[in-house]
């Protein structure tokens, strides 16, 4: 698909597919575990079929995800590395949740933000799919002992908690910023919207070359 004249890539064909395929086993993921979570929603597991279903097909989902968010973290971790600037932007998160982002400093391709939700889910997935192993019964369940996989149980429950309340949040930020949306549905994103956005990044591309965009966009914000 062609992106509009003028605009910036902000996301490859390779990351987006490799984002919604991560996101898609993570709602699987979220649908087939909360059914086996508690009785009362049991009911979710028709979505799969039965409990059986759901049983048999929640580890294997968890194993694909597994393999995706490798793929993700290969990409980006080194956008996501922390540094100085992250400290000041969240120093003035106030503004940038009223969307108000004037005069909060400039950050590059990711802002801190985005890097806690990447470098939480780095540490959760791994997390969910090792105790997730210790659990799977048909192949683990003669060599791991009920205490262990009681235990196993209790820090994959705690980290899914953890990892949905994270997932809540990505997906809040990117539908409250518009424009976060379409760059991973459509890869591209406004000279306005990197500008106002992702300020250091936006200078990087221009520096490097890759747009001339005149800071006259700097107003345009979709």
């Amino acid at each position: 698909m062609t992106r509009p004249r003028g605009t910036l890539i902000r996301h490859s064909t390779v990351t987006r597919i490799n984002h919604w395929i991560t996101a898609l086993c993570f709602v699987l993921l979220v649908l087939s575990g909360l059914s086996m979570f508690h009785p009362m929603l049991f009911f979710l597991s028709q979505l799969f079929g039965d409990g059986q279903w759901t049983r048999a097909a929640h580890p294997w989902i968890g194993t694909v995800l597994f393999i995706s968010y490798v793929g993700l973290v290969v990409q980006s971790w080194r956008e996501n590395l922390w540094t100085r600037d992250d400290f000041a932007w969240m120093m003035a998160i106030d503004r940038v949740i009223a969307n108000k982002e004037e005069g909060v400093p400039e950050v590059g391709r990711f802002n801190a933000g985005q890097k806690f939700v990447f470098w939480s889910m780095t540490l959760l997935v791994p997390v969910l799919f090792s105790t997730g192993l210790v659990i799977w019964e048909v192949y683990m369940g003669s060599v791991t002992s009920i205490p262990t996989q009681r235990m196993a149980v209790l820090i994959h429950s705690l980290a899914a908690i953890a990892a949905i309340l994270v997932w809540i949040t990505h997906v809040y930020a990117a539908i409250w910023i518009r424009g976060s949306v379409r760059a991973m549905t459509q890869g591209y994103v406004t000279p306005g919207w990197a500008w106002r956005h992702h300020r250091k990044w936006f200078r990087r591309l221009v520096q490097a070359g890759s747009r001339g965009p005149t800071v006259e966009t700097r107003h345009e914000t979709r």
